[in-house]
């Protein structure tokens, strides 16, 4: 499996949303790098994003969330992110 990273903040909606979408698809969190850009800037400053929550497969941006984003949406998306990874 290729390694997977999602960026989030805290108390962003639509990363609850992601969260939510990940435990639902029956992927273990554990198995994520999730990183919380406040809390790592450094890191995140090297990636190309300005939504969160976006998901990098193997280093590629494969979802980024749009404002808007229903739950269904922010899901699709993590769904087929995530099956490139394995």
């Amino acid at each position: 499996m290729a390694k997977i990273t999602i960026f989030y903040l805290e108390n962003c909606p639509y990363c609850v949303k992601a969260r939510k979408a990940v435990a639902e698809l029956g992927l273990n969190p554990a198995d994520i790098l999730w990183i919380e850009e406040s809390r790592q800037p450094e890191v995140a400053d090297r990636y190309d994003y300005y939504h969160v929550p976006t998901v990098y497969v193997g280093g590629e941006k494969l979802y980024e969330c749009s404002p808007g984003d229903g739950y269904e949406v922010i899901k699709a998306g993590i769904k087929a992110a995530l099956e490139k990874a394995v």
